[in-house]
């Protein structure tokens, strides 16, 4: 059962933004991209964040992190990849999230502007996320001090990011962080039809946008672009989380069962009510659920630094 407050905060998904963001499907892209980013910037972050931006290998980035008064300096690094279906969305859109993972883990933030489809449709955005991973490694930090994570479409971008790292040879990061992936653009779990009514924030018409503008007429279930058919042996410890009532729950506890198959250490949490980026709204507006599940990306990054230690 969802607590109150968890029930409130699911009412206003409900009534005013989830009808808002799926009537926006109808606004052609180039006007709604800078209403979304309006929309998400509303948020005020904490005075203790501070940003700094920076290019990587000409990849736009931002370094999110709490100032000073922190016990002990950052030794690691949070790679983040934004959501927004790979056709919108921007780091600054999500500062009050990856502010939030700097709070919980207390470690640093570099936050990606991956470029965006359909004017650089697939693999422009893995290119750019392996772009940064790797100048990362040219700093001097060593790859067991990162750590992957990413949002929806951000999400199937770091676990493609790390098949093309293990099939390259190239050193892995110690994890990753996956919150509601976007792991199969072919749609085939069940909860893609029977999640329709639940669902407070996606529908089909918005997977099959991000499908039209980031793959075009490719096969859907290309493994980079869908990673749930990409061969998964081998990748670190993955955090998964999802919400019961998303038409995406069945990506991620489906590429979860294939990742352990074939001895991947997977941690899946499932949202019991929770909707698409309920992490993301918990991070503005505390609730119960949110708070437990962003703690548990904090004690999951903190359990790597136990077990990789700096």
């Amino acid at each position: 059962m969802i607590s109150p407050q968890g029930e409130q905060v699911r009412n206003q998904i409900k009534n005013v933004i989830g009808p808002m963001l799926k009537a926006s499907l109808d606004i052609p892209l180039e006007t709604r991209r800078p209403q979304f980013e309006a929309m998400m910037s509303r948020v005020k972050l904490p005075p203790a964040v501070e940003i700094e931006e920076l290019e990587a290998k000409g990849v736009p980035c931002e370094w999110v992190r709490i100032s000073a008064g922190a016990a002990k300096p950052p030794s690691r690094t949070i790679v983040y990849l934004h959501g927004g279906g790979y056709d919108m969305g921007s780091a600054r859109a999500e500062r009050i999230l990856t502010a939030t993972l700097a709070r919980v883990s207390g470690q640093a933030v570099l936050s990606l502007n991956y470029r965006l489809a359909p004017e650089h449709p697939f693999p422009t955005a893995l290119e750019d996320a392996l772009a940064v991973y790797r100048w990362l490694l040219t700093t001097g930090r060593a790859p067991e001090t990162l750590v992957l994570a990413g949002f929806s479409a951000g999400g199937s971008l770091a676990l493609a990011a790390l098949v093309v790292l293990r099939d390259a040879g190239e050193p892995l990061p110690a994890g990753a962080v996956l919150l509601s992936p976007v792991t199969d653009l072919a749609c085939s779990g069940a909860s893609h039809t029977t999640n329709i009514e639940a669902d407070l924030v996606e529908t089909p018409a918005t997977i099959n946008e991000m499908r039209t503008c980031y793959l075009g007429e490719r096969d859907p279930r290309t493994p980079l672009a869908s990673p749930l058919y990409a061969d998964l042996h081998g990748l670190p410890p993955l955090l998964i989380q999802v919400g019961s009532d998303e038409l995406l729950r069945d990506d991620a506890t489906q590429v979860a069962e294939r990742a352990r198959l074939v001895g991947v250490p997977v941690t899946l949490h499932i949202g019991e009510g929770m909707w698409h980026g309920w992490q993301l709204t918990a991070a503005s507006a505390p609730f119960p659920e949110g708070q437990v599940a962003l703690q548990q990306i904090g004690d999951f990054v903190d359990q790597l630094s136990r077990t990789f230690p700096s």
